[in-house]
Formats: C-alpha cells, structure tokens, sequence
C-alpha cells in the first residue's frame, strides 16, 4: 500500500506538459554547447583588437530552459610559481583577474530587437551578480556574436560562439 501511494503521489506531481499526450515545451533556441571562437574588442576607429589573446579559449553551456554558464580564458597566462593561488603574487592575481571572465544565470532573448539578456546569479567579476545585462546578437546557423555595450573608452567588447555539433 505504501509503494501504491508513492506512486500516486509521484504520478500528481509530473507537470500537466509532461502528462500522456501533451505537447513537449520547446527548446529554448540556443540550447546547446558553444566553444568560443573570438574574444576581441572594436575600437572606436573601427579596428578590432584581441582582449584575450589571439586563441581564446570558452565555453559557453545554455540549457533548454535558458539557464547558462560562460567561461572565456586569455591564452598563455602564466601559472602560479608557488603552485598554490593562496600565496600568488599580485601580478599573479592580476594575470588571472584580467585573463578570465566568467558567469552563470538565465538567458532572455528578444529576437525581435535582436538582444540578448544576461541575468548573472554569480560572476568572477562580483559587481555583476544579481545585475541584467543586455548585448546585441547576431545569428548566423552555429554562429553566435555578441557586443556588450560600450566601455568607457569607446572600446566594444565582442564575442562570438560556434555551437558545437
């Protein structure tokens, strides 16, 4: 009797979209696993530099219901020479401060204003948490790009994504 009521009780709670006979809910469009292909900066002349060397390397996770997970690292940063990140000098914080951006959340998208919205849970960069961030996108098959608004300076932070198949 025991296991009958479990199962009932079970049974109540699956979702009425999972009942027998519903429709499954769309995925959401950029569900998927994306390696990073570009971490660079445009510059107010037009030119578009590296900000995290010439082979970044990123990975970016979005699940089917939105929710991500980014990671871009600058290539060549130098390791910690005490081997341990406790005793680091302060250009080896530097060196892993500026080299790395990182942070996870929910993904909103406006294709119509064709715009991405990062809601940050958590980020490397602790000002963002809890912050909304919106970027410009482009999509074009298993590419992804994306701008981040304007810097102080004028520079224009860019990312662009290829979805891994």
């Amino acid at each position: 009797m025991k296991l009958l009521n479990r199962l009932f009780c079970l049974v109540m709670w699956v979702p009425a979209t999972q009942a027998a006979g519903a429709p499954a809910t769309p995925d959401f469009p950029l569900a998927g696993t994306w390696t990073l292909v570009a971490a660079d900066q445009l510059l107010p002349d037009g030119t578009r530099i590296h900000d995290y060397g010439e082979a970044p390397a990123g990975l970016m996770m979005i699940d089917k219901q939105g929710r991500y997970s980014v990671q871009i690292y600058r290539t060549g940063r130098p390791h910690f020479a005490g081997g341990d990140k406790k005793s680091g000098t302060p250009a080896e914080f530097e060196a892993a401060v500026f080299g790395s951006s990182t942070h996870f959340g929910t993904l909103a998208i406006d294709s119509e204003a064709r715009t991405l919205t990062f809601s940050i849970a958590s980020a490397a960069f602790s000002n963002w948490e809890g912050t909304q961030q919106k970027r410009a996108y482009e999509l074009n098959g298993d590419e992804l790009s994306y701008r981040v608004p304007a810097r102080p300076d004028g520079h224009i932070p860019l990312s662009v994504w290829r979805r891994v198949r």
